[in-house]
């Protein structure tokens, strides 16, 4: 048997990290384009841009930032804030899958 969790980071109330949230910062990083990462995760570009908006709103700073036209084209970069936010976010869910892992050591179910 194993025990499986999801994190959901809130911010008064909404939403503002998840592992899906992490997933398409990671794809937009990867792919610097918002409409790209969406595609490869299989999300419409109308929600992902929705999310980035929600989570720059949330934060700190910006986790993405839009770049517009230029010899690079448009597209979208994740922050220095925003690849933060990723590691962070994996450190605190390894932090917790250990502390599980440990817990169901000791507790036989």
């Amino acid at each position: 048997m194993s025990i499986k969790f999801r994190i959901w980071v809130d911010h008064k109330e909404t939403p503002y990290l998840g592992i899906g949230r992490i997933v398409l910062l990671e794809k937009i990083l990867e792919y610097g384009s918002i409409t790209r990462g969406a595609e490869a995760i299989n999300m419409s570009y109308r929600k992902a841009w929705q999310l980035v908006e929600n989570m720059n709103a949330t934060a700190n700073s910006p986790l993405v930032e839009k770049r517009l036209g230029g010899k690079k084209g448009s597209g979208a970069t994740v922050t220095s804030e925003g690849k933060r936010v990723i590691k962070e976010f994996y450190k605190l869910h390894s932090k917790i899958n250990h502390y599980i892992q440990e817990l169901t050591s000791e507790i036989p179910l």
